[in-house]
């Protein structure tokens, strides 16, 4: 079996591929949609998504957007999902995301950081909170509801709590599930996984890239987001983490200063013979399960492994 550097590094570099054959389409306000674009089918895993992505760059996962939703009693918060950098909507959420509306949350997903599809995610971090700020508005403008809880990868993860500490983001946000997330930034190895496997190499962090290089561990973007307290009194965390990742690395920089409002896991501590990785995991049903937990406490259910 190859390595799992070896596997995210031929992926990744397939993906990269792909795109510069400049199949991504004409370039759109990141955070519009228009209730046209197409709805993709449900996706198993990371790659068959992001293939589809590739061929249908501003596709919408089953059962996000629908703006007509309006949440019931038994889920009263809408569903925002955030995707990672070098990631789209459709990428990260083909498979949360009709599981998710099956349960009778309404569910709602951006493209953010870049033009539309599909490779998004890799403008400044500061810029792409306002864009999911202005998101979140229209999702409580259109449902009705005071608040929404965020489920976000990676930079998903990370770039919600600049949202919450800088722009009144803890008025709007009850619960944030970061799966695999940046939040102390990663090893210049960890973004150059990423980097290297596309044209340009190490041109592509910072260059290209912003978000790139504002990940990186003792960045100022890094820095100034953790300083002083991490959290929000007012907001819930989750921290969904794998031992496996090559992306986040250490893993453990995933995780937030303890606190009441802060709960940290890692998928192993369930399953220990789970071996998903970064991109992987938020396909894993054992990370799935731990979301719906921290989507909905009370309901909680242990992952079968």
């Amino acid at each position: 079996m190859r390595s799992l550097r070896t596997r995210l590094t031929s992926a990744l570099t397939g993906l990269a591929a792909a795109a510069c054959l400049g199949l991504a389409g004409p370039a759109a306000p990141a955070h519009a949609t228009t209730g046209a674009d197409p709805v993709g089918p449900p996706q198993d895993d990371f790659m068959s998504a992001f293939g589809y992505s590739v061929l249908h760059p501003t596709a919408v996962p089953t059962g996000a957007d629908d703006w007509n939703c309006r949440p019931g009693t038994a889920h009263p918060r809408p569903v925002v999902l955030v995707h990672g950098t070098f990631e789209n909507r459709y990428a990260n959420w083909a498979g949360l995301a009709p599981k998710l509306k099956r349960a009778g949350y309404c569910v709602f997903a951006l493209d953010y950081g870049g033009a539309t599809g599909p490779f998004v995610g890799t403008g400044d971090i500061a810029a792409s909170a306002r864009e999911l700020a202005a998101f979140v508005d229209r999702v409580r403008a259109a449902t009705g509801a005071a608040k929404v809880d965020l489920v976000g990868h990676s930079q998903g993860g990370m770039m919600p709590r600049h949202y919450i500490k800088f722009l009144g983001g803890s008025a709007a946000v009850d619960k944030l599930v970061a799966v695999a997330p940046t939040n102390h930034g990663t090893s210049l190895w960890g973004m150059g996984l990423l980097a290297r496997a596309f044209p340009g190499g190490d041109e592509l962090v910072g260059a290209t890239c912003a978000a790139c290089s504002q990940q990186i561990t003792g960045s100022d973007f890094v820095q100034r987001l953790n300083a002083g307290s991490e959290t929000h009194p007012d907001v819930t965390y989750t921290v969904i983490t794998t031992w496996y990742d090559e992306v986040v690395t250490p893993y453990t920089s995933g995780y937030l200063s303890v606190a009441p409002n802060v709960t940290n896991q890692k998928v192993q501590d369930f399953c220990p013979l789970e071996f998903t990785e970064h991109l992987g995991i938020s396909y894993n049903d054992v990370a799935d399960r731990l979301v719906f937990n921290a989507l909905d406490p009370a309901h909680a259910q242990r992952p079968s492994c």
